[in-house]
């Protein structure tokens, strides 16, 4: 909202004016920019501008894909959006005025530091136009919002790029038998936490089989991702020799436990046979999976946590569940379904809770879960993967 009159107002005298400005271009260096985010910088842009300069002031930012459908969106307002509305807008550096004593508007560039032109501010003033001083602070905080939203643009572009990899990694798992359909997903923790320790895998086995991997290793960033790869592909080694998943486990964990800057991990292995219509698991000190039946009611089924894996103390074991035609398995990593404060219990019970539409697939599962915990703005990262055994057809 706008300031108090005598802030915006200088005092009378020239060099109280330039004091005056001096002390406005300090206070821009510090209010805007805080935070390296276009949303942020906009509104602060349009906040510093109605404490100093304007009765109103709007952000409006040509969109970072010059292809995007809209020509322009408004970011951030300060102010009378009554005043915004009434007021004309001319040129850079120019005030119009509708009548004597009307409302005065004046429109700025955002120009990044290579010329490109990022967006505009309009500021709007009830009465008197914009005086030398008042709109050499706008100019100047324009400039400073500007390379401040090309850094920004920058960054999310660096962020979007590295969850694009991110999930290029987690995302593209071994091909399972055509029998099984599978869907899974990835979501990093936050908008600044661009890489991390989940993952999901499939390895196709003998006889029809397949092998579904969900892991996570502890910690954030970008050494849990690189501790993630080094499990994935030890986990693909030990898997190819086609051992019970308990077993795949052992050595895993004993590879690993060799290596003692490796970072501990949690693991669930799920052995499919569409064939027997079983799922054979073993879990090294992961959450439970949940099966969704064709009703769309959910079960978390019951399977022996051994240690995690690093550990070398081994003692993992399997637990088998048969698999009627329309179930979806559904792994995860516990960024689904923890919750600050909130005991696992209750957290899991949530997710066994979920009523999903009946006959939904792997995808459909893996949406509706991921929209109905809210996991897009979960604290931790989410890894999940869901599967469910192809109808064979009948003859």
């Amino acid at each position: 909202m706008a300031g108090e009159a005598g802030e915006r107002s200088w005092p009378e005298g020239e060099h109280a004016a330039v004091l005056a400005r001096l002390d406005a271009l300090e206070h821009a260096a510090v209010e805007i920019g805080t935070r390296l985010d276009e949303t942020s910088v906009c509104a602060e842009l349009a906040a510093f501008l109605v404490r100093r300069v304007a009765d109103a002031a709007a952000v409006e930012l040509h969109p970072a894909d010059p292809g995007a459908p809209d020509a322009a969106e408004q970011a951030a307002t300060a102010g009378s959006t009554a005043l915004l509305d009434a007021a004309p807008v001319g040129a850079s550096f120019h005030s119009a005025h509708r009548g004597p004593g009307g409302p005065a508007g004046l429109a700025l560039p955002l120009r990044a530091p290579d010329g490109t032109e990022l967006g505009r501010v309009r500021l709007v003033r009830a009465s008197g136009g914009f005086g030398t001083h008042e709109r050499a602070v706008a100019a100047h905080a324009a400039r400073l919002a500007a390379v401040h939203l090309g850094h920004a643009r920058t960054l999310a572009a660096t962020e979007a790029t590295a969850l694009h990899l991110q999930r290029a990694l987690v995302a593209e798992p071994g091909r399972p038998h055509p029998n099984l359909e599978i869907a899974g997903s990835y979501l990093p923790a936050g908008p600044r936490t661009l890489v991390g320790g989940d993952w999901f895998e499939t390895v196709r086995l003998h006889f029809g089989r397949s092998l579904l991997v969900v892991g996570d290793v502890m910690g954030h960033g970008l050494d849990a991702a690189v501790d993630m790869n080094a499990y994935r592909s030890a986990l693909r080694e030990v898997a190819a020799t086609d051992l019970p998943p308990h077993r795949v486990l052992r050595q895993l964990d004993a590879v690993v436990a060799e290596d003692e800057g490796r970072r501990p991990a949690t693991c669930l292995l799920v052995q499919v046979d569409p064939g027997r219509a079983t799922a054979t698991f073993s879990s090294a000190g992961h959450l439970p999976p949940v099966v969704f039946a064709a009703d769309g009611s959910a079960e978390l089924v019951d399977v022996p946590v051994g240690p995690p894996l690093g550990t070398g103390l081994g003692g993992y074991e399997s637990a088998v569940r048969a698999l009627a035609p329309a179930d979806t398995l559904l792994s995860f990593t516990d960024g689904l379904v923890e919750r600050r404060g909130e005991d696992i219990d209750v957290s899991l019970a949530r997710l066994a809770a979920l009523r999903l539409p009946p006959g939904s697939g792997p995808a459909e599962v893996v949406d509706e879960v991921l929209r109905r915990l809210d996991a897009h703005t979960a604290e931790d990262d989410v890894a999940v993967l869901a599967a469910r055994c192809r109808e064979r057809p009948l003859g």
